[in-house]
């Protein structure tokens, strides 16, 4: 068969005599559509995006060591296409001009605070995206591993993923003991209270499908480094299927601003203040709420 040619010129035309021979020139037709070189076949997949999503401040050594490991090629060949979406939490250096050279969208939010950063970056995740991945922009998460992250988001295993580095590979000196007692102190207290099946909850690789995102948003309010504990329980409230998968951690590119003891002590208060909470009654029609428009860098 041509396959120039329409598919329907080669249907016969003429009155038929009886519903069988109909019937025999409907399935003739439904074969020649399905095996028509122009039709799509079962195996084909439609791509997929990802919307990374990157919050900054002072980042300059490490955000181009995230941008540049994307692996776009097996990202590819997966069926997945990307944006990368950097948001400048008010740096002091070349954050932004570094992530912009290297093709990322680049957002300015001058309130400081990593959570203000967040924020401003699931106001901006596009319509068409599929997925979200947060990474923090200093190098200390593995990029290279984005799809364990996706692999439960698309088998429908999880609404989100959270890349646990207490179970997964952690390079000498990538995290001080002090931070390790932490980590593990404030995650046996939310998987007690939120019932959370999360192993990591200070971790800074997510990965949610988009309307989660655009849910959770909508109840936010930590502006600083308790972003992830507010998180976390909030989609337990929410009752979305949450999981962990092991990662690797390295040591960060350039200094913290991390403070152990103050900001410890905010995301304790912030695990007390989220023990009650529960979701608004959802209105009959949702209304969206007007999206902020942070200085995009020129």
């Amino acid at each position: 068969m041509d396959i120039k040619k329409p598919i329907y010129t080669s249907v016969k035309t003429e009155n038929y005599t009886n519903s069988s021979e109909a019937l025999q020139e409907i399935l003739r037709l439904i074969y020649l559509v399905k095996n028509s070189p122009l039709a799509l076949k079962e195996t084909d997949e439609l791509p997929r995006k990802i919307c990374l999503l990157v919050p900054c401040y002072n980042e300059e050594k490490g955000i181009g060591v995230v941008i540049d490991n994307l692996p776009v090629s097996m990202l590819k060949k997966a069926s997945y296409t990307h944006d990368i979406i950097v948001v400048d939490n008010n740096s002091q250096d070349r954050t932004a001009d570094v992530a912009k050279s290297r093709g990322a969208t680049v957002l300015c939010e001058k309130k400081q605070g990593k959570g203000c950063a967040v924020k401003t970056g699931f106001e901006h995740i596009p319509s068409d995206a599929d997925y979200v991945v947060m990474i923090d922009g200093d190098g200390s998460y593995d990029i290279r591993e984005i799809l364990r992250l996706i692999e439960p988001l698309e088998h429908n295993f999880a609404d989100v993923v959270v890349g646990t580095r207490l179970n997964g590979r952690l390079d000498n000196d990538s995290m001080k003991g002090l931070n390790r007692i932490g980590n593990w102190f404030f995650t046996f207290l939310a998987r007690v209270a939120y019932k959370t099946n999360v192993t990591d909850v200070c971790s800074g690789f997510f990965a949610w499908k988009r309307e989660v995102v655009e849910d959770l948003l909508q109840y936010l309010e930590s502006s600083g480094f308790s972003i992830e504990m507010e998180m976390i329980a909030k989609m337990a409230r929410l009752n979305y299927e949450s999981c962990s998968v092991p990662i690797s951690y390295h040591p960060r590119e350039g200094s913290s601003s991390l403070r152990p003891i103050k900001d410890g002590l905010i995301i304790l208060r912030s695990w007390f203040r989220y023990l009650l909470w529960k979701p608004r009654e959802k209105d009959s029609f949702k209304i969206t709420p007007p999206k902020l428009t942070p200085h995009i860098h020129s």
